[in-house]
């Protein structure tokens, strides 16, 4: 992770029980393995959007990932489009 203040090792803890506790399976495998893939190398304002996507509807975010639904401009960008590659998800067997 690069240069983030000290408190964010909560913020992050945080983020990750959120992205792993949606209500589905699908959207926990989704939203919480691309959370587990990529959260090491945020930014704080990365950290800060993704904090704002996981406040959306599961259905909205995997709408977006899906490319099934278009993308609001606020969040269209490179975190968009790296977790429209769905090449992050590992599905336990």
């Amino acid at each position: 992770m690069t240069d983030l203040p000290p408190d964010n090792a909560s913020r992050l803890a945080r983020l990750k029980f959120r992205a792993w506790h949606r209500g589905t399976r699908e959207a926990d495998y989704m939203i919480g393995c691309f959370f587990d893939r990529f959260h090491h190398d945020w930014s704080g304002e990365e950290i800060d959007l993704f904090e704002r996507i996981i406040e959306e509807e599961d259905v909205d975010i995997m709408g977006w990932a899906l490319g099934t639904i278009p993308v609001p401009d606020e969040y269209r960008g490179p975190m968009i489009e790296r977790m429209m590659k769905l090449d992050y998800v590992e599905i336990p067997r």
